[in-house]
């Protein structure tokens, strides 16, 4: 069955994009950023498309000019984003779409990434990382999905493992482990598929 999946970190830099590509390559998906700010000449869809070959990526609603909040980055290309133009690409496959930042990162003032999720109705996946902080961020960050009544499919955990840190988050949260990624050297096409085997959705 295709789905549409919503990738969310819990702070910048966790391993969205990462993630986004195992995703793609276990469910055969597409791929979409709604929201691309900065690294234009090396962006997430490059990214994907390198680690996943065989990804059919979407273009973006927005690709804004510097590594910034959307809302900063899109003031600065003096622009407005609008809830019109994040319309969700047609496809006859699945879809794997990767918000620019965390939940409660803004695309306007007025408008967060939270509510563009909210506002589709769809499931996330939640990308945490072991670093001092990530329990709080994780915890606050599953806290955000329930109380927007946002359905979540599970947790990708990345970085060097700390059972402890897992322990905590899994006891209190619930929430499903879908894969732990280790500290690689490289992201690669091959690391991709090791994970995208590993990967247990259901």
């Amino acid at each position: 069955m295709n789905q549409k999946i919503i990738v969310a970190g819990i702070d910048t830099d966790t391993g969205k994009t990462v993630a986004s590509a195992i995703l793609c390559q276990a469910l055969k998906a597409d791929y979409w950023k709604p929201v691309q700010a900065g690294d234009l000449e090396n962006t997430d869809s490059h990214k994907v498309k390198r680690w996943s070959p065989e990804t059919m990526i979407h273009p973006e609603a927005y690709r804004l000019s510097e590594p910034m909040s959307p809302h900063a980055a899109a003031t600065i290309d003096n622009i407005s984003i609008e809830e019109s133009k994040l319309q969700i690409p047609t496809t006859d496959n699945s879809l794997i779409i990767e918000l620019a930042g965390g939940l409660m990162v803004p695309m306007r003032e007025d408008y967060l990434n939270i509510d563009w999720v909210a506002s589709t109705g769809l499931p996330v996946v939640l990308v945490s990382n072991y670093y001092l902080g990530s329990i709080n961020h994780t915890l606050l960050s599953l806290y955000a999905l329930k109380s927007r009544n946002i359905p979540l499919m599970g947790i990708i955990f990345n970085g060097d493992k700390n059972p402890s840190t897992f322990d905590v988050i899994m006891k209190r949260s619930n929430a499903k482990c879908l894969a732990e990624i280790e500290k690689e050297e490289e992201i690669s096409e091959d690391v991709v598929n090791k994970y995208a085997k590993q990967l247990t959705l259901h």
